[in-house]
């Protein structure tokens, strides 16, 4: 419980480590910035005396937490909903093109034989809409630029990063819900990204969560190349990953 209500945290002496909760935390601002419903999120300082367990024997430790509101609703992989219900169908265009833009595997990845999909990582929030609707709300950003293991580094503006080709977030329920004028939308917001933004976005990860400055200079890099990238892209990359979708604009 917090004073703005129930939240989720993830703590410092999780079993992930610090920089999950730095790529959750600059992931779940560039998805607002961009454009998505996401949770409300804050730094929760959790104290000395604030000494819990964690799942597989991992224990928190004091210092900032991630935390983010919780909403009534519940994740799409367990609501048995349809999308039909949804009141921001443009959303789900734009979490493709985001996903791909942040490299986000954790969703849905191009590779199955990679990564299984993961529609929990999709929620569908009752809050705020008529009943029997929802919102679809983009959650937990902690493998954005990253992969399972992996470690914030130096390297995270490295060619292969910025030029993946891959479309990423793109569910088979998806594919018939792709909006031409919401692609269209999506790339000029990206074109908007600069260095500006992506460094004060950066600079807003603690200290404690153990991001240096040699790894926040590359990662701002990564996260304003890769969007331009991505815009003078995407949209064929969309098409070769759902070839029906260009043959249907038409």
């Amino acid at each position: 419980m917090t004073d703005a209500g129930r939240a989720y945290i993830k703590p410092l002496g999780n079993r992930q480590g610090p920089h999950v909760l730095a790529t959750d935390w600059v992931g779940t601002h560039l998805a607002k910035w961009f454009g998505l419903s996401t949770f409300d999120i804050a730094i929760l300082q959790l104290d000395a005396d604030d000494d819990f367990d964690l799942p597989r024997g991992a224990k928190a430790k004091p210092g900032p937490a991630f935390a983010s509101r919780a909403l009534p609703g519940a994740p799409w992989g367990k609501s048995g909903l349809q999308l039909d219900v949804i009141v921001n169908p443009e959303d789900i265009t734009r979490l493709i093109i985001f996903d791909t833009w942040t490299l986000n595997c954790d969703r849905h990845h191009h590779d199955l034989k990679d990564r299984k999909p993961n529609p929990d990582n999709v929620f569908l929030s009752s809050e705020g809409v008529d009943p029997g609707k929802r919102r679809l709300i983009a959650m937990d950003h902690g493998l954005c630029f990253i992969r399972s293991g992996e470690d914030l580094t130096a390297k995270l503006a490295h060619i292969e990063k910025v030029k993946d080709e891959h479309v990423y977030g793109l569910f088979p329920e998806f594919r018939g819900r792709l909006r031409q004028n919401t692609i269209n939308a999506c790339c000029i917001r990206l074109r908007e990204m600069n260095e500006e933004i992506a460094t004060s976005i950066v600079g807003t990860v603690p200290r404690e969560w153990d991001v240096s400055p040699e790894v926040r200079r590359p990662w701002s890099d990564l996260i304003h190349r890769r969007a331009h990238f991505v815009a003078d892209n995407i949209e064929t990359w969309i098409e070769k990953a759902a070839p029906w979708f260009g043959a249907e604009r038409e």
